[in-house]
């Protein structure tokens, strides 16, 4: 979403008029879910996707007539095979889509992405809240209140993990969770870091790559992440500010400094542990770190070899490995470390 809202602020402030468009509903085998946006411009789309093929097409067609009118509206795709209104695609179902149209230099949307920008460096519980009668957009954080145009009481209360339409007199409101929270803690800054973290950043996960090498912390290398500095033996600062929605991969240059980490953070609320290496790595690890006081259960979130079994060797497709295994923990597909490795 942060990509996104970037897209549309540097287009409005180069004078040019934008439609952000919306699946807010959908059913059946759509393409993409409800909450899957792109954004377009003169110039056609210019970021995100609602699915590709038919649908984006038709969306980007009704979009360059959005930007000729100047009005906002929604439009419903009809997804069956035979159907008359059919779009040509294979998949039954149905799609909602509002089609908002924002101006060149809109003060209030700019304002409002301005002020999200805090919400996005410190990954806020926050959700964006748009208004599909008349075009409404806000966004509400629990910090920080409602930014952006009022909302009412009831829509706040309404407001979950899952993107939903909430009625509220005689108005309707899309409301969806504007990033998801949660960071990966990378330790380790080597080859394998360096081809996962632009992977996660690409899948919207928020990165921070840690080594105590400085030669091994340009967030470049990295494609972007954050980068921190630390002592593999003591890292009682990182976990300080770890919380229930993060995940921490462990690839560091040794075996030593992988179990000195993992040992920390396995008493930590991180939903996810993930360590490099083969099984049998991990089970001389196990016994190590079972003599030191440490019991069967505080085991249960690690998962090593990490990755998914895909035959994973390079470290292009040990990111890919990773990156899904940590889109199946994200989405709650499975409960435990056997579910993520099936």
């Amino acid at each position: 979403m942060k990509k996104l809202f970037d897209a549309l602020r540097d287009a409005l402030q180069r004078g040019e008029d934008a439609v952000l468009v919306t699946i807010v509903a959908s059913s059946g085998s759509a393409p993409r879910g409800t909450g899957a946006r792109m954004l377009v411009t003169a110039a056609g789309r210019v970021c995100g996707t609602i699915g590709g093929g038919a649908v984006e097409y038709k969306g980007e067609q009704i979009a360059q007539d959005i930007l000729r009118t100047k009005r906002s509206r929604q439009e419903n795709f009809r997804l069956y095979k035979n159907d008359v209104a059919d779009l040509g695609m294979v998949c039954g179902g149905t799609v909602d889509v509002y089609f908002r149209f924002i101006p060149a230099g809109d003060a209030d949307v700019l304002r409002l992405i301005d002020q999200c920008a805090g919400i996005f460096d410190a990954l806020e519980p926050a959700w964006l809240i748009s208004e599909l009668t008349e075009g409404g957009l806000s966004v509400y954080s629990e910090k920080r209140g409602v930014l952006g145009d009022a909302v009412p009481p009831e829509v706040i209360a309404a407001l979950g993990v899952r993107p939903a339409q909430v009625e509220a007199g005689e108005k309707v409101y899309y409301c969806e969770k504007l990033l998801q929270p949660g960071r990966v803690y990378i330790f380790g800054g080597g080859h394998v870091a360096r081809a996962l973290a632009p992977a996660l950043i690409a899948a919207d996960f928020a990165c921070v790559v840690l080594d105590d090498r400085p030669d091994f912390l340009d967030p470049a290398d990295f494609g972007g992440a954050r980068t921190r500095r630390i002592d593999p033996a003591d890292i009682s600062d990182v976990l300080r500010d770890l919380t229930e929605n993060d995940y921490v991969c462990i690839m560091t240059r040794g075996h030593k400094d992988d179990m000195d980490i993992q040992r920390q953070v396995m008493r930590s609320p991180v939903r996810y542990i993930g360590v490099i290496g083969s099984a049998r790595k991990q089970r001389t690890v196990k016994e190590r770190i079972l003599a030191m006081g440490y019991d069967e259960a505080e085991f249960d979130k690690v998962v090593s070899p990490i990755g998914l079994d895909i035959g994973a060797e390079t470290p292009a497709e040990l990111a890919v490995s990773i990156t899904a295994q940590l889109i199946m923990v994200r989405a709650g597909k499975g409960t435990g470390p056997r579910d993520w490795k099936s």
